[in-house]
């Protein structure tokens, strides 16, 4: 089954609202995945396209993109359509950006703020965004399946008093067998297409 079912998403949904509280940058959700959900990213990270990514509404959305998705895979494809209706909920958006990528190299290695509004972000597979303080050496580190949201410069009032800087873990560390990522990421659409030129399906416009 989906890991994100009627009771589970009422759950994130309460839980990641504190994201629009103004003194609030970061809200993490721990979601371990179903077996079933863990499967289906598994096949995907083996045997799915390395890039995915639209913008549109979710109907949209989910129209280009369910081509891309074997009946092994659909737990995944249910469970990222699930994501976006959180998102759109929170973000008070009826259209979004959808980036679904395997990532198997350092990208994003300095700590950081976003320039886009309001992202949410899961690793389905390797480690989750790194995340800490301002001025603090403490870094913590996201498992995989937990739920991020992260405010960006773009959102309104955001001040640097916020404080969080985040970052994409290092893989080059890591043993050569744990070095990929499945990592989905959802902003509003004035977030950029990195990578547009590169990917493996149509981009769809608003």
């Amino acid at each position: 089954m989906p890991a994100c079912q009627t009771g589970e998403k009422v759950h994130l949904l309460c839980a990641s609202r504190k994201i629009l509280e103004p003194d609030c940058a970061i809200t993490l959700t721990p979601s371990p995945l179903s077996t079933a959900l863990n499967l289906a990213s598994r096949a995907y990270l083996e045997n799915g396209l390395r890039l995915l990514q639209a913008r549109g509404t979710i109907p949209m959305i989910s129209a280009s993109l369910r081509t891309a998705f074997t009946a092994v895979t659909l737990p995944l494809f249910a469970d990222i359509l699930n994501l976006a209706e959180v998102y759109a909920s929170i973000a008070g958006q009826s259209s979004l950006r959808l980036r679904l990528e395997r990532i198997t190299g350092d990208s994003c290695r300095k700590f950081h703020v976003d320039y886009v509004t309001l992202r949410l972000l899961r690793a389905y597979q390797g480690p989750g965004v790194q995340w800490k303080s301002d001025g603090s050496e403490q870094i913590n580190t996201a498992a995989p399946g937990d739920i991020v949201f992260l405010k960006g410069r773009k959102f309104p009032n955001w001040t640097e008093n916020l404080g969080i800087l985040h970052r994409s873990p290092p893989l080059s560390s890591l043993p050569a067998a744990q070095r990929v990522r499945l990592l989905l990421t959802i902003d509003t659409t004035d977030a950029c297409m990195c990578g547009a030129e590169h990917a493996l399906t149509p981009i769809i416009e608003q």
